[in-house]
């Protein structure tokens, strides 16, 4: 039987809600394993049971695993793309009791190891008990390297700035998840809501390169980095901030707040703000004119 795509589409999404279920069953708390997107798996029912004709949003969530040796869980960041499990799932660890190079060693051998199962097969429990049975290993490793760097007076990290276009945002959804992943990196800077979005991050260059991997998901069309500032440093990098805290920004708005096409921001406003945080070259990067307050 010729199966085309869109049968293939289904079938995958149909595995991917029985997986699901089945980490529901492993994780009956609510702590553990937490969906992102609230109607997201609700809309992959609905379009299951042919309620729903679109096509619905990427699952994406987050397990948290314990073990001995860690005072928090770590979370296992799981993205499942439409045709998963023929296609291999975005997953990514993060954990307090890890510091970068072993975070770096950890998420390779992970997707080293997914890539190792066979395409086709439900792999999401698999990469759970292998994170289960592997990760005391790394968490020792990062307290013996830890204790090496006592030594070091000067470790070098690198500071990071983006600038980030997007031709509007408004979902509060979106909104908190912006907020929310910003403060957990501890990054700085803003989010532009409204028509259009800016959003600039400043923090430790890997923090920023999560956020901007972690807010595209799923697949966030009309968004794009503008720009970009690197500096190497040896010490602090607060001294860098432009930004005090990361903030949500809202400035008056021109045109019909009913038609989000006629819904723009006031760029004057928007200028002067970027004039005091001393980032007004930064305007035209943005938007291709001289800014004016």
């Amino acid at each position: 039987m010729n199966i085309t795509m869109s049968t293939s589409t289904r079938e995958c999404l149909e595995l991917q809600l029985l997986e699901l279920e089945m980490l529901f069953s492993m994780f009956p708390s609510k702590e553990d394993i937490v969906i992102n997107g609230v109607n997201s798996l609700s809309i992959l029912r609905r379009y299951l049971e042919g309620t729903y004709e679109s096509l619905p949003p990427s699952i994406e969530f987050s397990v948290f695993v314990k073990t001995e040796d860690l005072k928090e869980k770590a979370e296992l960041h799981v993205y499942l793309p439409h045709t998963y499990p023929t296609k291999e799932p975005q997953l990514f660890v993060r954990s307090t009791a890890l510091d970068k190079l072993q975070h770096n060693d950890l998420n390779k051998c992970l997707a080293t190891y997914v890539s190792s199962l066979d395409r086709g097969d439900l792999c999401i429990t698999n990469a759970i008990q292998w994170l289960t049975d592997n990760l005391s290993s790394y968490v020792e490793k990062s307290k013996h390297t830890n204790g090496n760097e006592a030594d070091m007076k000067k470790i070098s990290i690198t500071f990071h700035r983006m600038w980030i276009y997007s031709h509007h945002i408004y979902r509060q959804e979106l909104r908190k998840k912006i907020l929310d992943c910003a403060k957990r990196l501890n990054l700085t800077g803003f989010c532009l809501t409204g028509k259009p979005g800016v959003i600039c991050i400043e923090g430790d260059k890997e923090h920023c390169e999560e956020f901007w991997r972690d807010i595209r998901y799923p697949n966030w069309k009309h968004i794009s980095c503008k720009h970009t500032e690197s500096k190497d440093v040896t010490e602090s990098i607060d001294g860098l901030r432009l930004f005090q805290a990361f903030e949500e920004l809202t400035f008056e708005a021109h045109g019909d707040y009913g038609l989000r096409n006629d819904y723009h921001m006031d760029l004057g406003q928007f200028f002067e703000y970027l004039r005091k945080h001393q980032s007004e070259h930064i305007f035209q990067i943005l938007f291709g004119i001289e800014g004016k307050s």
